[in-house]
């Protein structure tokens, strides 16, 4: 389905009613079936044990509160503003592919986030201070900030505590930055300098490097119908979809949550899917017809051959 189709297809639905409240950035807490849970990194690392409330989705698909966050931008038109608690309310991670480099990390504003091969990972130390992180901005939020998360796995998020006291994410036990000439989506300027900046995985590793990785398994499309509870348990209990690729806020995306079989308000738009936990995706109503299993996020829905297939989705019981 093409964008524009997919776009008119969007003003004629409705989000399925009473199904999802999505929570906003300030005050509050989630709804219920929300994955807004405080999560602490690793206990026994060097990681600081702040709790991160890290939330499946977009900033846009959460409904962030606009001009905060990553939106909160500065005179060059780059996060942060000079009022850092705005600016660090709340952050997002996601997933995109930048080009030769495959996937990598980005923030709200689109823009590309780095690793430093000279940080201490496992000592949870950043060596970017001083002129180097005027350069090089360290991605910070206050305590107990949101985190967005969309294709990044929740495990692999963390914080360290820098010298000056600020809170700085980590993707993979790596601390994570900005590029001061990256100022618009796609700018990836940052990448190789100096040899030791990279743009940084969802796993935390180097983009561009040579990796080592056992093949993805991708869920295999299932034709049969059950007929009893599934073999394993799903544990999945709201979802964002997305009309496009890549958790794209381009296009439009909707809520899901409930329990059980779940119908889908708007039918056969779907391309990716940010989701914590295990569900299955179908393409008939009432889930029926073909279906595939899912266990976490998926950028694009094509690669496993269910591109704009979703009519039903089930959910933990």
């Amino acid at each position: 389905m093409t964008l524009k189709t997919k776009r008119s297809g969007a003003l004629a639905g409705l989000l399925l009613a009473g199904a999802f409240a999505l929570s906003a950035c300030t005050g509050g807490t989630a709804s219920a079936g929300s994955t807004d849970k405080p999560v602490a990194t690793p206990s026994g690392t060097a990681n600081d044990v702040t709790a991160l409330r890290q939330v499946s989705g977009t900033a846009k698909s959460r409904k962030a509160t606009p001009n905060t966050g990553d939106w909160a931008t500065g005179s060059d038109g780059t996060p942060n503003t000079a009022d850092p608690a705005v600016a660090r309310r709340w952050t997002e991670l996601r997933v995109t592919k930048r080009g030769d480099l495959g996937k990598v990390v980005v923030n709200g504003a689109r823009l590309t986030l780095y690793r430093f091969d000279k940080d201490d990972a496992e000592g949870g130390v950043s060596n970017c201070v001083g002129e180097c992180a005027k350069t090089w901005p360290p991605v910070t939020v206050q305590r107990g900030a949101k985190v967005f998360v969309a294709g990044v796995p929740f495990d692999k998020v963390g914080s360290i505590t820098r010298p000056d006291g600020t809170i700085q994410l980590t993707v993979g036990k790596w601390p994570v930055y900005r590029f001061a000439k990256d100022t618009k989506p796609g700018d990836i300027k940052g990448q190789g300098v100096g040899g030791t900046w990279f743009a940084v995985q969802p796993n935390g590793e180097p983009a561009g490097a040579p990796q080592e990785q056992a093949p993805e398994q991708p869920p295999v499309a299932e034709t049969e119908q059950p007929t009893t509870a599934p073999s394993s348990p799903l544990t999945a209990t709201d979802m964002i979809l997305f009309d496009d690729a890549n958790f794209s806020d381009n296009g439009a995306s909707q809520g899901i949550a409930g329990k059980g079989c779940v119908a889908v308000a708007r039918k056969q738009i779907t391309s990716s899917i940010s989701v914590r936990g295990t569900a299955k995706l179908w393409a008939g109503p009432n889930c029926t017809g073909d279906v595939i299993t899912i266990n976490g996020d998926v950028l694009d829905l094509a690669e496993l051959g269910f591109d704009d297939k979703i009519v039903s989705v089930r959910l933990a019981d």
